[in-house]
């Protein structure tokens, strides 16, 4: 789900992926500030090439990439259904995609391919100056970047940034930063998902930080060698190399005692404020900054 910014107070359009039974759409609702509780439904956006829609990352406000995950669905005729869309997860075969579809004016969409060979296509995320794209390939545990040509919405790959999970959405924050956030064990999402009496599963949400193109690196070798993310309970150094153009830095972690499940993470940089919503947790996790004590510091 991606809302289009309100402009001066008028109503924005906002696209909702449906995984309904049948076929998997995409809705399209009207919410106006005015009223922040109540959404509009609008339409049923229906296209055969919606395979597995996953994420939507809006470039206007008719406008979006969206994600499909899977080539091969549970939709499939049986034992198919049952087999291949977990072969090709688990094997991590680059089936997937990322789209850009426009709304025209009168309801018909216009659908264009701009990346392909992707294992299972997850969060995507457009940075707020619209010249990169970000999309999430969670069986290979890693975020792959774009170049966005604005006037055409065409992406060129320029590289990928490894992280300690399986990532699932991505957004980036008002700093530039990209927030990812996903599941560190995924047997115990499994575990969870077939409502396992006492199953519980880890949270784990990362920034990616882009590292300045003025810094001098002796050796690429060493510096991928560094060690990172070093305040963290388990640092995600010990889990994924580091990247030559990103420093990761753990934002939560969570055994999944206090927070499982993790799937998105939103970050208000103004105030700290860290938002984390979970794939199978009943309502949401909200983290503010530790207030200084008088005389003490903050901690």
């Amino acid at each position: 789900m991606e809302v289009y910014p309100s402009k001066a107070g008028t109503p924005s359009n906002f696209f909702v992926v449906n995984h309904a039974r049948a076929n998997t759409t995409i809705e399209q609702f009207v919410l106006d500030p005015s009223q922040p509780t109540t959404a509009v439904h609008v339409r049923t956006l229906i296209s055969p090439y919606f395979v597995s829609p996953n994420s939507v990352a809006l470039t206007s406000p008719t406008s979006f990439y969206v994600s499909n995950d899977h080539l091969m669905t549970r939709r499939l005729p049986s034992p198919f259904g049952k087999i291949l869309p977990v072969i090709e997860s688990v094997g991590a075969l680059p089936f997937s995609w990322l789209a850009h579809v426009t709304l025209n004016p009168d309801g018909t969409l216009e659908h264009k391919f701009v990346a392909f060979g992707v294992p299972f296509a997850n969060g995507v995320a457009v940075s707020h100056d619209g010249s990169q794209v970000a999309l999430s390939s969670t069986s290979q545990s890693e975020v792959f970047f774009y170049d966005r040509d604005q006037s055409t919405n065409d992406l060129k790959y320029t590289r990928s940034v490894p992280v300690p999970f399986l990532p699932d959405n991505i957004m980036y924050d008002d700093d530039g930063a990209l927030v990812v956030t996903g599941h560190p064990h995924f047997p115990s999402l499994i575990e969870v998902a077939a409502n396992k009496t006492g199953a519980i599963s880890p949270s784990w949400a990362v920034s990616l930080r882009p590292i300045s193109e003025t810094t001098y690196i002796k050796s690429t070798r060493d510096f991928a060698k560094r060690p990172y993310d070093q305040r963290a309970p388990l640092s995600a150094s010990s889990i994924a190399p580091a990247a030559l153009t990103h420093e990761v830095e753990t934002l939560f972690q969570s055994d999944g005692t206090v927070f499982g499940t993790s799937t998105t993470t939103l970050v208000d940089v103004r105030t700290g404020t860290l938002y984390m919503s979970g794939l199978y947790e009943e309502g949401m996790l909200i983290c503010s900054p530790r207030k200084a004590v008088p005389g003490k510091g903050s901690a």
